[in-house]
This record gives C-alpha cells, structure tokens and sequence, in this order.
C-alpha cells in the first residue's frame, strides 16, 4: 500500500509539473483551428476536381494525379525542413529561416509565431496545409502538356527557394514583411501571387501549346468545375476563418467577408461573359467566385463587411478583364492562374491598404494595438503593401524561370511531353489511366466491340472471329485521340471535311481555358455526320 501511494504522489507531482511547464490553451481555440486545417486539406480534391473538369478529356487525369502527388511531396518537405526555412524563430536575416526547428525538433507546445491563442505544432500542420494548397493551384500550369515526375522535383526545390522565403517574409516574427508592417492576413502573398505568378513562370518555361489544341479547347466536364469550385468554397471558410487563430469574433467576420467576395465576383463574372454570349456560363460564375475567395484571402480578416462587397465586384470585373493577359503576354496560361490568382490576391492586398480597420482586427483579442489602413488615415499602408506586392511577384517569375529552365536542362527531367505524347493525351501518355473509361473504349472500338458476322455469332463458341473490315481509301490511317470530335484527330478533319477545317469561333472569355470554339464544316461522303445534321436529318423525316 505504502509503495503505491508513493507512486500515487509521483505521478500527481509530475502532472503539477507539467501544467507548469506546458502553456495552457483553449481547447475551443484548438479545436477551432484544427477542424479549420481539416478543411483546408479539403480543398486539395476541391482543386484537382476543378483542373480536371477543366481540361479536355483526354489529360484530365494526369492533373488530378500531379495534385495528389505534390501534395504528398509538400508534406514530406515541410516535415523535413520547410516550417523551419519559413518560421523559425532564431533565424534574424529578415529573408529566409534557419534549421532550427528540422525535422519539427523543438516544435511542441510553445505558443507559436503566429498567435499565442495555439501550441506551435498545431500551427505547424495548419500552415502546412496552406503549402500544400498553393502548390496544388501551381500544378494547373502542367495542363495539357507538362510531365509530372519533373513536377514532382520541381515542387521540392520551388518549395524551398520560392514558398518559404516569401511565408518568411510575411508571417515569420523576423521577416522583412512582418516588422515593415504589411497586411497579408491568409497569404496574398505567399499563396495567391506566388502560386498564380509562379504558375505563368512555368507555362512560359513550358512553352505554347499546338495551335491544334489551342483553337479546339473546351473544359470536357463544366459539373466536375462545379463541384471543385464548391469544394473549394467550403474549404476556403476554414482557410480563412482558421487564420484568426482562435474561435473569436475575428474569424466569423473573415468568414462573413470570403462568402460576400464570392458572391458578389461570382455574379459580376458571371454578368460580364453573359454580355458576349448571352448565355449564363457555369464556368464563368465558378471563375468568378474563385476570383473573389482569392482576393478574400489576404482581406478577409481586416476590412469591414461593406468593403468585402465592393472588393467582390472590383475583383470579379478586373480578374475577368485580367484573362487577356495571357494573349498579350504570349504565354499559355492554360488555367488562368494569373489571371484568377495572381490578380486576385494582388487586388485583396491593395484593398488592406484602403480599407483596413484596426477595430476588426482588435476582435481576435491579440492585434490590438494594429495600425489599420486608410480608413484610419495610416497612409503609409499603401505604398507598403505596394512594395510587398513587387517584390512577391518578382522574385515569384524569376527564381520559378530559373527553377524550371535549368531543370529542363537534366536529362530525363524535361519538363514538356513529346508532340506524339501532348496529341495522344497526357493520361496515356504518363498515367496509363483514364479519368473515365470510355475513353480508353472510344480509342481502341472495335478492340472492345468486335464486328460479328450475325447475331447468333458470339465468342463462346470457341470459333476464331474475322479480323474488322479495313477503313475506306479516303480515310487516313491514324489513331483517334481520346477528346477529340467524334473520335476523329481534329488535325485529320480537313481530310475529312474535303479541305475545310473546324475552326473556332468562342468569343466570351471565362477566365480559364482558350475560349469555347467549336468545328465546323461539311462532311465528305463516307464519314462521320456531325451531330448538328443528324438532328436536322431526323427533324426532316
């Protein structure tokens, strides 16, 4: 009995020391916040739904596949030594952490850089999740043409040299940003510009697409865009609410100010392509609602409910607008990264400037004493967040064009597929599977179909089948690439067509993709009829 008391009273002084050692947190404030990384680790499908609705058929796959796989690199590397590169506390150069915290050593239940209110590893997991997100909207600029094993490498190295010296910048204790004072409250910076900026750097090191799919374009699945976009809504309210860092006032009215943006730029997106085309594109209200949960991102938790309404239809209108960029600049910005992104959080930081107000950012109960922007008359904030703005968007282009270009120089890591591959489509090419299995039937029909030769004809009785009837002289002997109209290679239609190619005519631009062009022309005797004549034949009879 004797010996067990006395271990009774151990155990209980180890526990009194403990409680002495071990900061004491709120479990709501804990518990808010990892729900809301959970949420933020929802938006990783939410994204690879998107770009693969969004590409064509044959390559929507392959996104979806280099989504999850630079999810899992960002993980090990932000393990490995990115939390520490980008929060390290003893780290003083302003630029870029130390290894002090690698591997996650010393990172337990200290209050953490960002905020008191949470023990540093739970921070460390959230803003892990903020890494995995950008990368995961850097990955659109492989669409269509870009192999994803250097994908892989390069996410590791850009990581590194690109993401975490610009999270250091804004949100570490020592980084330039921080003390200089700019308002990035969820990343318009290290998120939104780097991915979106990052993302034209490596379309432009990838190079054009072939005028052949850039004139037949379309998003092969509008209800997958859907569905991501929703997916990301629902993900972004943790992304954002979670950056109060608590279950205070401060995180509802981020929450508030990111479904007002969304609303509202979904609506003006969604207005300004029904001007054009006079029809309500699904694409162009998921373009625009992504616009405005991107400006949200580094404004949410600092402007007041009313200028999260105007910075909805600035930001729906100008990112909009923003899509002929990539035509300007003569880079295939095949998912207007730049456009949405880029321009997007480019626009919520500058609203910092105007329109923030230190009583909102008194409501998480630790920024009390915030300077605020011009609404109360700190109008140095502008230049400010102008300057953190330059600097994001240049070191983002040039060091991820440096990343890339040198990285297309290793053999077996070039960047770009084979013309042969880009035409065949990058799921076969690089996955081997396909995003739904018709494809793959539709490719190889008559592997999957076989001709009989009556109805009573079948492979059960053992009778070897008659090899299929060779295609008409007229036609040429080429492989049907999954996507393409009919199942025909739009590069054989004007064979086809007796000399006139499709060619596309989409006027409206939606903000992602190249436009909505559809083939057109007359079909020679003894191929395909377009499906416009059959419904008239069919009319007729």
């Amino acid at each position: 009995m004797a010996i067990a008391s006395e271990s009774c009273l151990l155990r209980l002084q180890i526990a009194q020391d403990a409680s002495n050692i071990i900061p004491r947190f709120d479990g709501g404030d804990v518990a808010f916040v990892a729900i809301c990384g959970v949420l933020v680790f929802f938006m990783i499908p939410g994204v690879a739904f998107l770009y693969s609705g969004l590409s064509r058929r044959k390559s929507a796959l392959s996104l979806v596949w280099a989504v999850a796989a630079s999810n899992a690199v960002v993980i090990f590397q932000w393990w490995f030594w990115g939390y520490s590169l980008a929060f390290s506390p003893s780290a003083t150069n302003g630029f870029i952490g130390d290894l002090r915290s690698f591997a996650l050593r010393k990172v337990l239940a200290d209050p953490s850089p960002g905020s008191p209110l949470i023990p540093e590893l739970l921070y460390s997991f959230y803003q892990m999740e903020f890494a995995c997100v950008t990368v995961a909207i850097l990955m659109g600029a492989l669409a269509e043409r870009g192999r994803v094993f250097p994908a892989m490498v390069f996410t590791f190295i850009w990581m590194t040299v690109v993401y975490c010296p610009i999270a250091c910048w804004a949100w570490a204790t020592n980084g330039w940003g921080f003390k200089w004072g700019v308002l990035d409250y969820a990343g318009g910076g290290p998120v939104e510009i780097a991915s979106g900026i990052s993302g034209l750097a490596y379309s432009w090191a990838l190079g054009r697409r072939s005028e052949r799919e850039l004139r037949n374009f379309r998003p092969h699945n509008v209800s997958l865009v859907g569905l991501g976009t929703f997916i990301l809504w629902f993900g972004w309210l943790g992304f954002n609410g979670g950056s109060a860092f608590g279950a205070n006032l401060r995180a509802i009215i981020a929450i508030w100010n990111s479904m007002l943006a969304a609303a509202t730029s979904g609506i003006v997106w969604c207005l300004l392509d029904f001007r054009i085309e006079r029809k309500w594109s699904m694409v162009g209200f998921c373009s625009g609602t992504i616009a405005g949960l991107v400006a949200a991102t580094p404004a949410s938790g600092y402007i007041p409910q009313w200028a999260a309404l105007i910075m909805g239809i600035v930001v729906g209108a100008v990112s909009n607008y923003s899509t002929k960029l990539k035509y300007i600049l003569r880079i295939d910005d095949a998912l207007d990264l730049c456009a949405e992104h880029a321009v997007g959080g480019m626009l919520g930081l500058l609203f910092n400037a105007l329109f923030a107000d230190s009583a909102i950012i008194a409501l998480d109960g630790v920024n009390t004493s915030a300077a605020g922007g011009w609404l109360n008359r700190n109008w140095r904030q502008l230049y400010v967040q102008v300057a953190y703005i330059a600097a994001c968007t240049a070191y983002s282009f040039v060091v991820t064009a440096l990343i890339a270009r040198a990285l297309d120089l290793v053999p077996t890591l070039h960047l770009r597929a084979t013309p042969e591959e880009e035409m065949l489509g990058m799921d076969d090419a690089e996955i081997g599977e396909f995003a739904t299995d018709y494809i793959e039937v539709r490719r190889d029909y008559l592997d999957w179909s076989p001709l009989y030769r009556t109805k009573a004809d079948s492979d059960s009785d053992g009778s070897p089948l008659p090899p299929p009837p060779p295609p008409p002289a007229s036609v040429p002997m080429t492989m049907a690439t999954a996507g393409d109209r009919h199942g025909v290679p739009d590069v054989e239609l004007r064979a086809l067509n007796g000399g006139h190619a499709g060619s596309g005519n989409g006027a409206a631009h939606h903000g992602i993709g190249n436009g909505n062009g559809h083939g057109h022309g007359h079909a020679a005797a003894g191929t395909l009829t377009p499906i416009s004549e059959k419904a008239e034949a069919k009319s007729v009879s």
